[in-house]
């Protein structure tokens, strides 16, 4: 079985376990999902889609802009992530994106147009959400986005191709990569600390190296130009963001991103890393409480 425990995964999801942790908890197709769902009741809705190692309190910082200037929203630990189940189905963007329509409809949101967040490998999730169900999406929101590198045929990739080695380096090394991985970002040392325990933390659960290394093999994080011009076709109102300094996703792809997505707006966010909502999340709520509600106004009209 690839399935596999890591050391250092010493606590186990359970009723029990999850009834002394922050959040509500939702049984869907594949498994329990974790999410909060907060803000004025009245305002709309902005659903959330993380990257590669994050649970939802990732969002924290945004989510108080967000509210506090009337907008509604869901935040969610994506399978394997946070508290949400560590499932053994193949962590690909199709198990994310019904992840977030099974969510959304369960908790009786698709009455009307939703306003998508994705940043990083969840901006891939939100793109593949949209193309299925672009009659639910208001606007779009990317944020240092992954999927524009091309593909590389290096020894790390060539090892994620065999289940068994990958296996054995998760196991072995899995913890020491997740680390050098979330040093790389955010710039601000302190918030970079905090980041890493806020991840390391949700990770001492099983199975959640084993839903990374899988997501690693089955969800291509490069090369994904494909989905990004499938995306600009859809017509959604698009806006883009990026941080200066970003050394995962780099700046660089900026201008292929807004060739294929052709967004309404585009900002680069300074001083700023990678995790552009979690370092300056008052930038992003600048950013994105005027490009959402604008359209807020007309669908209630």
């Amino acid at each position: 079985m690839k399935y596999f425990v890591a050391s250092g995964e010493d606590l186990r999801l359970t009723a029990e376990s999850r009834q002394a942790l922050r959040g509500s908890f939702i049984e869907l197709s594949d498994g329990v999902t974790h999410y909060e769902l907060k803000g004025p009741e009245d305002g709309e809705l902005v659903v959330m889609a993380g990257g590669l190692t994050i649970p939802l309190f990732y969002w924290d910082g945004l989510v108080t802009e967000l509210h506090a200037r009337g907008l509604r929203t869901l935040t969610c630990s994506a399978y394997g992530r946070g508290y949400s189940d560590r499932v053994g189905a193949r962590y690909d963007e199709a198990l994310f994106a019904r992840q977030l329509a099974e969510l959304t409809e369960r908790l009786g949101l698709t009455t009307k147009p939703l306003h998508i967040v994705g940043t990083s490998m969840g901006a891939l999730v939100a793109m593949t959400y949209a193309a299925q169900y672009p009659s639910r999406v208001s606007t779009l929101t990317i944020v240092g986005p992954a999927g524009l590198a091309k593909p590389r045929p290096t020894a790390p990739h060539r090892l994620l191709r065999n289940d068994l080695l990958a296996g054995v380096v998760a196991r072995t090394r899995g913890h020491q990569i997740l680390q050098g991985h979330l040093g790389h970002n955010v710039l601000d040392p302190e918030l970079g600390a905090r980041l890493t325990d806020m991840v390391l933390e949700a990770f001492r659960f099983e199975g959640s190296l084993y839903a990374v290394f899988d997501t690693l093999q089955h969800l291509p994080l490069s090369g994904r130009d494909d989905l990004f011009r499938q995306t600009g076709a859809l017509g959604i109102p698009t806006l883009l963001l990026w941080g200066d300094e970003d050394n995962v996703t780099p700046l660089t792809h900026l201008t292929a991103a807004r060739a294929l997505l052709k967004p309404k707006e585009h900002h680069v966010i300074p001083e700023c890393g990678h995790m552009a909502p979690f370092e300056r999340p008052r930038h992003v709520a600048d950013r994105i409480v005027p490009f959402v509600a604008p359209r807020a106004e007309r669908l209630d009209s």
